[in-house]
């Protein structure tokens, strides 16, 4: 289905159009570059990014906004430069989107520099690696899979285990007292959670230090799939220009690989392993690569990351696991018994948590702990046949111990005291590991373990505080 040709250079028509890819036809030798950014000689423009080349003449590429005004013929101009995201000062307290337009109902950020979202990752010789903890103020987290600061985490779980309230938690926890810049990324996401989310920073304080990135679940899958880059590359300004340290929170890592398979299939590209697309691993590690810490200032991100039908062997969820230096999986039985955050201490694991990376009291703790919990869980199925008066004193110990402490990494958050009515608590981790060590040592032996559930410290026990029941 041809078009009639201009002779202007830089300028094509769509010649056709399949889902939410066009075809644009150009003058052979005038063909734009893969990931060019071309935009449609219509009101309102429609964006399409250049994704392969098929012919001598012809350029393929996914339509990021498409509208109405979106037909065959449409004169489409190249703007000669990938998609362009504005960096500047002005970001702070903003939600944008992909193309870097704010969608806050504020003013425009105006006539400000701009840089392309696809960049190459730091040069190995150029990061820095510190080994120091990010505190969270979260028990789980802190004692058993400790944030390296400038490190990436991922929290991993099905759906309705918790990864949302999570990581609403951690932005309450840790933009309040962190002194650099956060960056929040929403990749798929629903609207209601942006707004919600944008609300809660504005109530907090904290989103004069904030910059918010959002392609939501509505939009198309090239947007989705670059939205990551565009939060990166104002990352990278704060980082690299500003010379400041940025915490990069992502929800949901998950549905960037869903978009990338979205974008795979509409380009007909053979699926791989699953139905994932065969560039998954690539695509993964030009998003993840380019979170680093230089000499300029520390990047720490924090991921949600959904795994399908609580699959941990699912393609996405092990070539993510690779990036990590620390991952806390959720666990929907957990979660069935009231135990929230729906951390599994057993599964969960972080690189800093060796001797010299963390204090040897720290060290020693977070292992007692992990062992007193991995023996319950050998005993349950003991328990469950014969019931716990079959057990030896020693396990009987062991066992109400382990419960205590099952009970005890359990956490009110601030983030859901309108729906729970209880009271948010913050723990530093020096007190975490005070109240294991006070648990552990037997201190508490005639406590009944619902005493421990939904409390601060082990000094609330003392000071009278009325416990809840498990």
């Amino acid at each position: 289905m041809s078009e009639p040709m201009t002779s202007e250079a830089g300028i094509g028509h769509i010649c056709a159009i399949e889902g939410g890819v066009a075809d644009i036809r150009f003058e052979p030798g005038h063909l734009p570059a893969i990931a060019s950014c071309l935009v449609t000689v219509s009101d309102p423009e429609i964006m399409i990014e250049i994704a392969s080349l098929p012919s001598v003449d012809t350029a393929r590429g996914l339509v990021l906004n498409p509208s109405t005004e979106l037909r065959l013929g449409l004169a489409v101009r190249d703007s000669g430069a990938p998609i362009r995201v504005p960096i500047t000062d002005k970001l702070l307290g903003r939600m944008l989107n992909v193309f870097g337009e704010t969608i806050d109902d504020g003013e425009p950020l105006g006539d400000v520099p701009r840089r392309q979202i696809l960049r190459d990752p730091v040069p190995l010789w150029q990061q820095r690696v510190e080994s120091t903890l990010f505190e969270t103020g979260i028990k789980a987290i802190d004692l058993l899979s400790p944030i390296e600061r400038g490190g990436k985490a991922g929290l991993f779980g099905g759906a309705g285990v918790g990864k949302t309230v999570l990581i609403t938690e951690m932005i309450h926890n840790m933009v309040a007292e962190y002194h650099g810049v956060s960056l929040f990324c929403g990749i798929g996401e629903r609207s209601r959670e942006a707004e919600e989310l944008y609300r809660e920073m504005g109530e907090a304080g904290v989103l004069d230090n904030t910059v918010m990135v959002f392609g939501q679940m509505n939009e198309s899958p090239g947007v989705r799939f670059r939205v990551g880059h565009a939060a990166l590359t104002m990352a990278e300004y704060f980082r690299d220009d500003r010379r400041r340290d940025v915490l990069v929170l992502i929800d949901n890592v998950y549905r960037f690989v869903q978009a990338g398979s979205e974008v795979s299939g509409l380009l007909g590209r053979i699926p791989s392993r699953v139905g994932y697309q065969p560039t998954l691993g690539t695509e993964l590690a030009e998003l993840e690569e380019r979170i680093c810490s230089t000499e300029s200032g520390a990047m720490t991100s924090i991921q949600a990351v959904y795994v399908p039908a609580d699959d941990f062997t699912d393609p996405a969820a092990t070539h993510i696991f690779s990036h990590l230096s620390a991952s806390i999986v959720l666990s929907r039985r957990k979660a069935s018994e009231g135990l929230y955050p729906a951390i599994d201490p057993l599964k969960s694991f972080s690189k800093l948590l060796t001797p010299g990376a963390v204090s040897e009291r720290h060290y020693r703790i977070a292992r007692d702990v992990r062992n007193t919990l991995a023996e319950y869980e050998d005993l349950k199925d003991i328990v469950a046949m014969l019931g716990l008066e079959e057990l030896s004193e020693k396990d009987r110990a062991t066992v109400r111990q382990a419960r205590q402490l099952e009970r005890f990494l359990t956490q009110p958050f601030f983030s859901t005291e309108a729906m729970t009515g209880a009271e948010g608590r913050f723990l530093r981790l020096e007190e975490t590991l005070g109240s294991c060590e006070r648990i552990l040592s037997g201190e508490f032996a005639d406590r009944p373990e619902g005493d421990f559930y939904m409390i601060g410290s082990v000094d609330d026990l003392l000071h009278g505080e009325p416990a809840n029941a498990a």
